[in-house]
């Protein structure tokens, strides 16, 4: 309905049963959301204005270009994006942030430099190929960790397709957005590939690693 309305949604609180009472190998979840109608910004607004900053950012610096400029409050605001570039369909640089430490344009802008000529699995972008490059921008929420007794119980709990998954264990992080599904549709495999991403042993129990979760809003040109 949001969406067919474009009205731009707050997560006002989410919980579930295990919160308050009872185990948690069976809950019931809620949440509560605002939906603004009138004088906000729209998804696809959002998302145009997202997309047009990291474009104009990495062009700047490749074409010495000057992009759009957008004088709106929610940009100021702290937020934690990553910018995935593609050419012809293939990855050709991602780098984000997963906590929210600066303002959600200056992220935007930062994060698209650094996916075009700072990602270390690639070569930086050049002039010439940069038409066929398109962009896409993930804006993350806050990322929440999860409680869980084994791996069979953290199996359980993960959505995919929707959850973005942050592993942690002996001072390595790593993580994978919600898109990698469709690349590792197995939760199990999934999940060992994000221990091998972190530089983890293969062996590494999931059980002693702590796993936080993410939701995006994803937007992409074309």
């Amino acid at each position: 309905m949001a969406r067919r309305r474009e009205l731009p949604l707050k997560l006002l609180a989410a919980c579930n049963s295990g919160d308050t009472a009872g185990g948690r190998d069976r809950v019931v979840g809620y949440s509560a959301f605002a939906g603004y109608e009138g004088g906000g910004t729209s998804l696809r607004a959002a998302g145009h204005a997202l997309l047009a900053i990291a474009r104009g950012a990495v062009e700047k610096d490749l074409l010495e270009k000057q992009g759009q400029t957008f004088d709106l409050p929610w940009l100021k605001q702290a937020g934690a994006t990553f910018v995935t570039l593609t050419r012809e369909g293939r990855l050709r640089g991602c780098i984000g942030s997963l906590a929210a430490a600066r303002p959600l344009g200056e992220d935007v802008a930062q994060n698209a430099r650094a996916a075009a000529f700072r990602d270390p699995r690639f070569p930086a972008v050049t002039r010439e190929e940069w038409p066929q490059c398109r962009v896409e921008v993930s804006l993350l929420s806050a990322p929440k960790p999860m409680r869980f007794a084994d791996e069979a119980d953290l199996l359980g709990q993960i959505a995919p397709g929707e959850d973005g998954l942050i592993l942690e264990a002996d001072g390595k992080r790593s993580t994978f957005l919600p898109q990698v599904w469709e690349a590792i549709p197995d939760k199990h495999a999934f999940l060992r590939e994000l221990v091998k991403k972190a530089g983890l042993p293969p062996d590494t129990r999931l059980g002693r690693c702590k796993v936080s979760r993410y939701r995006v809003a994803k937007f992409h040109e074309g």
